[in-house]
């Protein structure tokens, strides 16, 4: 395969892309959901809702869960803990602008990084975080065609990533956010 036909395959995938949820959705678990694509390549796709935040559990609480401790930042214990999805809900990922870098950092695109990791969580109550992040439990998860059916089936508007739509901090408006970078009026959407 020459380098011209594997960037015509690639560039129909959609890492380091927002999806954003359609009205007319059925599975409620995404309603109105904004997912920042991580992974996507003809095996499936992965995703973390960046809108939805998880009900009764703040960031002070899962640092206390994990037994991490020290002095942390009151803007950090101010963020919410997001539901990524409903794969793995145990499972933990920061989301985060380029300034911050470990050994599992998974550079998603020029200004998205995600980590995985417990010692990324350390480094933010050390002080030595990233300047934006988000805190999210679990994960959205689309087998091999699924998200491209899905997409057929005016599920899914899909935009280029913004830093601003994903860190910001009013969740709620998110969606209206990302529709409007589509040049879309959120109103004029309809579910059928």
């Amino acid at each position: 395969m020459t380098d011209t036909e594997q960037d015509k395959n690639t560039s129909s995938y959609l890492a380091g892309k927002l999806l954003i949820a359609m009205p007319g959705l059925k599975d409620l678990r995404f309603h109105k959901a904004v997912i920042y694509i991580c992974a996507h390549d003809k095996n499936g796709a992965m995703g973390l809702v960046v809108n939805n935040v998880m009900p009764g559990i703040r960031f002070q609480h899962l640092l206390k869960e994990l037994k991490i401790e020290g002095k942390i930042p009151d803007d950090t214990l101010a963020n919410p803990v997001l539901n990524g999805g409903p794969v793995e809900g145990a499972r933990g990922f920061l989301v985060h602008g380029r300034d911050f870098n470990q050994p599992d950092t998974v550079r998603v695109d020029d200004t998205i990084g995600v980590t995985g990791t417990i010692d990324a969580l350390k480094k933010v109550v050390e002080g030595h975080g990233p300047k934006q992040a988000l805190f999210i439990l679990g994960y959205s998860g689309w087998t091999e065609g699924q998200l491209e059916k899905e997409l057929q089936d005016n599920a899914w508007l899909s935009v280029d990533a913004d830093p601003d739509i994903i860190f910001h901090s009013n969740v709620d408006t998110k969606w209206d956010l990302a529709t409007k970078k589509l040049g879309i009026d959120p109103a004029m959407l309809a579910s059928e």
